[in-house]
């Protein structure tokens, strides 16, 4: 491993102007891509493929709408969701890595970690919750980890949604003012918010350290929400060798209704308000 290649990083310092995208083309190509979606999921599933998506970012960055609208319309049996909650004592006692492995694909599953060992080099970092030597050595490290995961036939992309400052403002507040997101809005979020340039060093130092020709690091703008799901979408289905399998012609068979005995069971039903 020691003589192979960090992955070459393209330096974009602007955005390309784009217009917004309208909600009625944002749905018909979501739509489309969820079709695909189904077609990657029967392949994973047929040909017994282990995928693993990671996403990261800062606050607000939008990887929870991205997650969200890549799964929606797959089975969770297949797409499995990984968000781990703050480490026990136990697990804090562990090998960093440990209680991770256990979430890691089998034969026929596509893992999506929603933040994953990647805390470590970020709010664990900046927060306090580890030491700056423990945070190096997980940077130096995690190259090897993730060869070995590639090594052993796990498709491994990496995301990390890249939002602007006013843009991730301009999000927690609205997480604030609005009474379906305020649980989107925790405690560490609101110490994190004057932090932004230790995330930015921290950022750097990560991809730095593991962004590597057989993990490399996948940057998506987020600043429109429909764009940065369509974009990854798109990419991680151009990265995930699939063929559409023929399926079967379904025909639903006739069916008597009405002989049955009419139940004497009183319902409960609910209101109906609306």
């Amino acid at each position: 491993m020691g003589n192979k290649k960090k992955a070459k990083v393209e330096q974009v310092t602007e955005a390309p102007e784009h217009k917004p995208l309208g909600t009625k083309e944002y749905e018909k190509e979501l739509r489309r891509l969820h079709v695909e979606l189904v077609k990657l999921q029967q392949w994973v599933v047929h040909k017994g493929l282990k995928v693993c998506i990671v996403f990261e970012g800062r606050d607000g960055a939008g990887k929870g709408g991205t997650i969200k609208a890549l799964t929606e319309r797959v089975s969770p049996r297949v797409f499995r969701v990984v968000a781990l909650p703050a480490p026990t004592e136990r697990e804090k006692s562990q090998l960093y890595m440990q209680r991770y492995v256990p979430h890691l694909p089998a034969a026929g599953e596509i893992v999506i970690f929603d933040r994953s060992w990647y805390n470590r080099a970020g709010v664990e970092r900046i927060m306090g919750f580890c030491t700056p030597e423990a945070s190096d050595k997980f940077l130096v490290s995690t190259p090897q980890m993730e060869w070995s995961m590639v090594d052993a036939g796990i498709i491994l992309l990496k995301y990390w949604l890249e939002v602007s400052p006013e843009e991730q403002e301009r999000r927690l507040r609205d997480r604030i003012d609005d009474g379906r997101k305020t649980w989107k809005l925790s405690p560490m979020d609101i110490k994190s918010f004057n932090r932004w340039d230790d995330y930015t060093e921290a950022r750097d130092a990560m991809f730095a350290a593991t962004d590597t020709t057989w993990a490399p690091w996948f940057v998506a703008r987020s600043e429109d929400k429909k764009k940065v799901r369509l974009n990854i979408i798109s990419h991680l289905l151009a990265h995930i060798p699939y063929e559409e399998l023929p399926v079967e012609h379904v025909k639903l068979p006739k069916r008597k209704i009405g002989k049955a005995k009419p139940t004497d069971h009183p319902f409960r039903f609910i209101p109906e308000q609306f």
